[in-house]
């Protein structure tokens, strides 16, 4: 009886050692790839930015190429979404500058989670639940030192679950350049054609705001017509994911969205 006792007291012991030296060997990993999952997260972010302001084709898709020309030409801002105002702007993509910091380090999802950092919409035609008080809004310059695209971050909710995009903008911040999805959870051929090349390039020329300032853009079931500068044909078979994309652009370039910054921007430009 002894015997049997002390053969199940090593079982255990020995599968209690066991799952402490996994449970350790997973934190060790886990903390050893951090820095790798940060920076890989980092070169996605800034190759969607490029791809958002049409830039991504004079990279050659490295690593390196990508960084360069995202430091070269791509510089962020902080804004805070409810009065427009830019808390932070980065003039040089420098470790030193503590605003470049914060843009590398911002995190929407976290955000949104923090009470104290989000709100919930008024009117959360997105269906995002709560959204950030502040957003990373980039400028892309060209070879003069002139802003030629702007690049809005969106979420909003598809069919399964939020979709995140970027929005880049003419100068002009009515006319659309690109609409590119990076990351959603929609159905593979419906949904998911939000990453279909074709699609993407309907958007090129289309207008957010029509001559009233009124955000008209919209994805139109049956295809847009020819000359509706404010339609996008919709997503064939996923009527919920396309009239998310609507919601979602509606949102963001709304009051509750861009729409103060832009309208500040437009006036008084970036100090």
């Amino acid at each position: 009886m002894s015997s049997n006792k002390e053969t199940f007291g090593k079982t255990v012991g020995f599968v209690l050692a066991v799952c402490v030296v996994c449970a350790l060997l997973v934190s060790f990993s886990a903390v050893q790839l951090k820095p790798l999952q940060k920076a890989n997260k980092a070169l996605d972010q800034q190759t969607k930015i490029l791809e958002a302001s049409g830039l991504l084709a004079e990279t050659d898709g490295s690593s390196k190429s990508i960084k360069a020309l995202y430091n070269e030409k791509v510089f962020g801002l902080i804004v805070e979404l409810d009065s427009g105002n830019i808390e932070c702007s980065v003039k040089e993509n420098n470790a030193e500058d503590g605003c470049y910091t914060q843009i590398l380090n911002f995190d929407e999802r976290r955000n949104a989670r923090d009470t104290a950092l989000s709100s919930k919409p008024e009117d959360d035609l997105a269906g995002i639940n709560r959204r950030s008080n502040t957003a990373v809004v980039y400028l892309v310059k060209n070879e003069t030192g002139a802003i030629s695209t702007v690049v809005f971050p969106i979420i909003g909710s598809g069919l399964w679950d939020l979709m995140y995009g970027y929005v880049g903008l003419e100068a002009d911040l009515n006319t659309v350049k690109s609409v590119i999805y990076s990351d959603h959870k929609e159905t593979p051929g419906l949904g998911a054609e939000v990453l279909n090349p074709k699609w993407k390039a309907l958007w090129p020329g289309k207008k957010i705001y029509n001559d009233a300032d009124v955000v008209k853009i919209k994805l139109v079931k049956g295809g847009a017509k020819p000359g509706n500068v404010h339609g996008v044909d919709a997503l064939s078979g996923a009527t919920l994911t396309s009239n998310g994309v609507t919601n979602t652009l509606q949102f963001w370039f709304g009051e509750e969205g861009y729409k103060t910054f832009i309208t500040k921007y437009l006036a008084e430009g970036v100090n």
